[in-house]
């Protein structure tokens, strides 16, 4: 039988780790077994229990101070490193069979977006376990906010995705902040989500005397977005588990996930519970935060 799993990448901050535990414990409560491995050399402070840890191979701090590098050559030095010891990684995968795995990783986005260590580690990982896996990438939502900031998020998600050659799910993180602060979005959430005509967003960044200078450059860059048109995005707030259950589905079906008899029960209910399809969702209906307990109920009757 295959094994199925989840390769959890975003810029530091996004969310990743927090993502890891949630997600994983929402699954759980499914009946899904799960396994987190964390391969993020410089993450010393987790909120999870791993099954697997590559501090126990080796450590940002460790290379910083025996190889002489800054944080950013560290972090590449270990995952080039993990590379090259990819059957220590190996040996102990072999022994998570029926489990459902989380791969945690770094934030520095270069590692997805144009070295190939990682890419390399993810392709040798799946073909040597018959491993189905789904990039993840978190993108916190405060990007939102900023028109030159979000097309900058669109470009490394459009590289990112071509990089890693795997299933991508984009999710933006966080939404909770903007529906907090909705009124300093120029638009509604679907415009995001969906990443629709993104003219209108070089009719704000025109307006903006820091990059009205550079128009020509965004117009290229947008162009190239929208050439590509490979990018959208599923909202996520982890304390909600409306989202995590949209999440939940869109990543099954990227990378083929079929549940055991116990899931399907469970899976039914939620569906029952938390009819909720991201053509219908608003900022409005985000708001609008379901008391976890009845779920929770529901979840174990």
């Amino acid at each position: 039988m295959p094994l199925y799993g989840q390769v959890i990448i975003g810029p530091p901050g996004s969310g990743k780790t927090t993502y890891c535990d949630e997600m994983s414990k929402y699954l759980q409560e499914m009946g899904r077994r799960v396994a987190i491995i964390n391969i993020d050399p410089a993450n010393d402070s987790l909120c999870y229990k791993a099954a697997i840890d590559i501090s126990e191979l080796i450590t940002v701090e460790d290379v910083m101070d025996y190889v002489n590098l800054g944080p950013n050559g560290a972090l590449i030095y270990c995952i080039e490193y993990l590379e090259k010891r990819l059957d220590w990684l190996l040996e102990k995968l072999r022994k998570l069979t029926d489990y459902y795995l989380f791969f945690d990783c770094p934030g520095q986005v270069e590692i997805y977006t144009h070295h190939n260590s990682m890419k390399n580690i993810m392709s040798a990982i799946k073909n040597e376990l018959d491993l189905r896996l789904c990039c993840v990438q978190l993108i916190d939502c405060h990007y939102c906010s900023d028109p030159g900031k979000y097309i900058s998020a669109l470009l490394m998600c459009t590289s990112t995705m071509y990089q890693m050659e795997l299933p991508h799910v984009n999710i933006l993180s966080k939404i909770d902040i903007a529906v907090k602060h909705k009124s300093k979005l120029l638009f509604n959430l679907d415009f995001y989500t969906d990443v629709l005509s993104l003219d209108q967003l070089l009719d704000a960044l025109q307006n903006d005397p820091h990059t009205s200078r550079y128009h020509r450059l965004n117009k290229a860059i947008v162009s190239l977005i929208e050439g590509q048109n490979i990018v959208s995005f599923v909202p996520l707030n982890v304390k909600d588990k409306r989202t995590l259950e949209l999440v939940r589905k869109n990543i099954d079906r990227a990378n083929g996930y079929i549940f055991n008899p116990e899931e399907n029960q469970n899976a039914a209910m939620l569906n029952s519970v938390m009819q909720l399809d991201i053509n219908d969702l608003t900022l409005d209906v985000l708001e609008d935060l379901p008391k976890s307990d009845s779920l929770d109920t529901m979840m174990q009757t």
